[in-house]
């Protein structure tokens, strides 16, 4: 064990921590300024708990619901039934694969064994195989197990993903529950399905890279599985990752020097809630949440979609009056400005602007007067 795992496991205390997904990987690159949140993620604590114990539950847009989980699991299985043939279909007629013969691989168990080392091992051995060998090589591998090192730590990632190996080129294939209406798709949807895709890209060529072969054989085109109009009939589209892939190696990297924002803390700070032989936890709620101040967090509107701990970060920053609670555009269009207050000290007169905030203080002050205007009934 490396010094900056001791001290990421010091600092999770002594719950065990939690596995990545590609889903949560994903949300890595959701705020990559936020020390708070990488360190979290880095060490594995459990953000929704930790929330919880301090007065924060966590909200249904940090995660998944039951419905859409038992709605993604029957598309899911619908689509690779009786050997993945459904979905063979559907990329021949849709895409225009050439697949004059399909040989499917299960890698959801191995031999009745479901384990991650074993089921990696496998998948390993086998996508190895396909890219030294393609005219040899299997085409569709079903639940793949794959491995990507994140904040130094090696996570096990299980994909509802399939990679097809079509003429020396790996394919990540993302299926999803959400509808394709008139060839439209919820864009958000879309988005958060492209960068969970890309963990796994990343993964892949990792894997690939690692035994001096090309990551040029995983294509970042995804294939993107999803039920069209309201029926239950599967349509399939390509969507270009490229963006998100490089996107993700920026935030992974950042996370492997995590060291660096180690070294900033002071010695014996932990997020430890101090479970009892019950699972109950004793740790002071009011001692928590004032480590959790210590590590400075970068709290956006977007967070409440991500995080487990936005509404801590929240209510932090609106008592800090900062202005990130009013979202992006407003946080952008202001500038070098830090808070709420000083923005209306500008915009009222009270406070007099530096140099730098000259122009930003002309504009706050026309539209407080704009505002007195309206207020007052003259227009």
């Amino acid at each position: 064990m490396t010094a900056t795992d001791a001290r990421l496991d010091s600092l999770r205390g002594s719950t065990e921590p939690l596995s990545f997904t590609a889903r949560t990987i994903a949300a890595l690159t959701a705020n990559p300024g936020c020390v708070r949140r990488a360190l979290m993620d880095a060490a594995g604590a459990d953000k929704a708990a930790l929330a919880t114990h301090v007065g924060f539950p966590q909200r249904s847009g940090a995660s998944q619901s039951p419905f859409a989980l038992t709605r993604g699991g029957i598309f899911e299985a619908q689509v690779k039934a009786s050997g993945g043939a459904d979905l063979v279909r559907l990329l021949r007629d849709k895409l225009g694969l050439d697949l004059p013969e399909v040989s499917y691989s299960d890698l959801e168990s191995v031999g009745g064994n479901t384990t991650k080392k074993v089921r990696y091992r496998r998948t390993r051995a086998l996508l190895l195989r396909a890219a030294r060998h393609p005219d040899q090589a299997g085409t569709l591998y079903d639940h793949p197990m794959l491995r990507l090192q994140v904040g130094g730590h090696l996570a096990y990632l299980e994909p509802d993903v399939v990679a097809f190996q079509i003429q020396g080129k790996f394919h990540v294939v993302e299926v999803k529950s959400f509808a394709v209406i008139d060839g439209q798709a919820d864009e958000e949807s879309v988005a958060a399905a492209a960068m969970q895709a890309a963990a796994y890209i990343v993964a892949l060529q990792d894997m690939l890279t690692a035994e001096s072969l090309s990551a040029s054989a995983v294509s970042t085109d995804v294939i993107l599985v999803t039920p069209e109009n309201f029926s239950p009939q599967a349509t399939a589209t390509f969507i270009d990752v490229r963006k998100q892939v490089a996107i993700l190696r920026r935030q992974l990297a950042r996370m492997a020097r995590i060291g660096v924002l180690l070294d900033e803390l002071p010695s014996g700070l932990t997020f430890d809630l101090a479970p009892d032989p019950d699972g109950n936890y004793t740790r002071a709620r009011g001692e928590l949440a004032s480590a959790l101040e210590v590590v400075p967090a970068r709290y956006q509107p977007r967070c409440l979609k991500t995080c487990e701990l936005a509404g801590f970060c929240r209510d932090e920053a609106r008592a800090a009056g900062a202005l990130t609670v009013l979202g992006s555009v407003v946080r952008d269009d202001l500038g070098s400005l830090d808070s709420i207050s000083t923005a209306l000290a500008l915009a009222s007169g009270i406070r007099q602007p530096s140099a730098d905030q000259a122009d930003i203080a002309r504009a706050l002050r026309y539209v407080k007067s704009i505002s007195d205007t309206l207020a007052g009934g003259t227009v």
